[in-house]
């Protein structure tokens, strides 16, 4: 499957940093294109300055708003985002019409934080300027929800997350959700943390994009997950994971046969990948909410069984009963077996319904904060009403 992928703010853009980054490897490791195009948008030229991988030309780093922001960011306020994306639609469809190969593209992929200002407010726009002009090809949005701290600690956070949640919803055609607080380690520093929350973000989507892209009949598997099953899964919230485990755990020492204990260990070790893959789902979700899910198991084709493929389907079908299951092998990792599982059309994500709630409460207190200033300013001003000033009247602060 092949992507463009058009990163929005700050966070939107160094993950399109990453994802320009996962194409080279694909490009180098294994001489497959799975990203057409990636781009950085932002109202900020510092952000787009600290990129690495994408082109620095003004076609892929895409600076909107100059006139309004002065090259300086919206601090957070989304709506001037959202109304500055409108505007500056026009410069990411004339970068898009230059790209080489884009009409190879299956589908759009969209990425912004929630709680930021660029990308909380252009996301849901440019998905909708996007499904208008290109008819044909989904756009799918990825998400960053934001890290506890954030909500604690910023007062427009909040806001705009369950703002930027809502709009997007509406509009695009599946939601990826990437909980920032599920990577989090507390013993790195602020850079590496943000760079390795980034890389594991991005990497659940290697094999998932390589494996309908290979071109080399050996790589190709017997049941291939490519563009088509992916398009039927993806609809409404959705997450990404990724299980991996070492070849090692099932290989015997002086058995040159493959007996039944290998046969068992190969079926128990995808079993295995395929809880981590859970585990570290992007977003925490019940499986029971599910609605549709495709999973790729990707190893050596000598080390991948039908048992092992057959076992990892009916264990997820336990999982998630209500969902429409796709799945299929792909041999080409070499010394480990990886899973990578997408689970969408999830009907109910606790993360996501905990924003509204906490937006009225918000709201309410802002209300009251509001009303308690304005007398205290009252009071303030009763008390030097006699003061005389040194000010012409038209100049007075009334």
């Amino acid at each position: 499957m092949k992507l463009v992928v058009i990163g929005l703010g700050q966070c939107g853009g160094r993950i399109a940093d990453e994802f320009a980054r996962l194409n080279k490897r694909a490009e180098s490791h294994r001489r497959l294109r799975i990203i057409t195009g990636a781009y950085a948008v932002n109202s900020d030229e510092a952000d787009l300055t600290g990129l690495e991988t994408i082109p620095p030309d003004y076609q892929h780093r895409i600076l909107m708003g100059g006139r309004k922001t002065i090259g300086h960011g919206v601090g957070k306020v989304n709506t001037l985002a959202a109304e500055i994306a409108k505007e500056s639609s026009d410069k990411i469809i004339d970068a898009l019409r230059v790209t080489p190969r884009f009409y190879e593209t299956d589908a759009f992929l969209l990425v912004a934080s929630a709680a930021g200002g660029t990308g909380s407010g252009g996301l849901s726009v440019i998905t909708e300027i996007l499904k208008k002009r290109y008819t044909v090809k989904p756009v799918y949005a990825l998400v960053v929800l934001p890290f506890e701290h954030e909500e604690q600690d910023e007062a427009q956070c909040i806001p705009n997350a369950a703002t930027c949640l809502k709009s997007v919803y509406s509009v695009a055609d599946a939601v990826f959700l990437a909980d920032n607080q599920r990577y989090v380690r507390r013993d790195g520093t602020l850079i590496h943390n943000m760079r390795e929350i980034n890389k594991q973000i991005v990497a659940p989507f290697y094999n998932l994009l390589c494996a309908g892209e290979e071109t080399k009949k050996k790589y190709i598997g017997a049941r291939v997950v490519d563009a088509g099953d992916i398009i039927q899964t993806l609809g409404g919230w959705t997450t990404i994971g990724y299980g991996k485990l070492p070849l090692s755990l099932i290989r015997f020492p002086f058995e040159r046969k493959r007996t039944f204990r290998k046969k068992g260990a190969e079926t128990h070790v995808a079993l295995q990948a395929m809880d981590e893959a859970l585990c570290e789902l992007s977003v925490d979700i019940r499986p029971a909410d599910v609605g549709s899910a495709v999973y790729v198991l990707s190893a050596p084709a000598k080390e991948m069984s039908m048992d092992a493929i057959k076992e990892t389907g009916d264990y997820l079908k336990h999982l998630a009963p209500n969902a429409v299951i796709r799945g299929g092998d792909y041999p080409r990792e070499q010394g480990q077996l990886s899973i990578t599982t997408v689970l969408s059309q999830i009907c109910d994500v606790d993360r996501v319904k905990g924003y509204y709630p906490r937006l009225k409460e918000l709201n309410h207190i802002l209300e009251r904060t509001q009303k308690e200033t304005a007398a205290k300013i009252k009071v303030q001003e009763m008390t030097w009403a006699d003061v005389p000033v040194l000010l012409t009247k038209g100049n007075r602060r009334h």
